[in-house]
């Protein structure tokens, strides 16, 4: 099974992508920066969900869990709209056009407070 993160490093990114390796899964993990962490089984790769083609990386994906989200205290209300519902609408589409049979969603409180 291939499964891309998106947002993988973020605190829930990192913890979901350590666990699929753990149990062998082949994980893409997608950030705006690559980290400098080797994990097994675990491929890097950069990628901006507001503004990067996102297609070919979730190609070939059996799932896409998307975990991007830009929270406070950035209270940039424009960046945050970018990042949070372009890029979620983004994530979505380009899940779509690569064919991906499954994605997974993942939200918090933060995503009523406002801006």
């Amino acid at each position: 099974m291939r499964v891309v993160v998106v947002g993988a490093t973020g605190n829930v990114g990192l913890q979901t992508v350590t666990a699929l390796a753990d149990d062998g899964v082949e994980v893409v993990g997608l950030a705006r920066r690559r980290p400098d962490l080797a994990l097994q089984g675990v491929t890097w790769q950069e990628a901006d969900v507001a503004s990067d083609d996102l297609v070919p990386l979730l190609r070939g994906a059996d799932v896409v869990v998307h975990l991007a989200w830009l929270l406070q205290p950035s209270r940039d209300e424009a960046v945050q709209w970018r990042t949070n519902v372009e890029g979620t609408r983004r994530v979505l589409g380009a899940v779509a056009e690569a064919g991906v049979p499954a994605v997974i969603v993942f939200s918090s409180v933060g995503a009523y407070s406002p801006g």
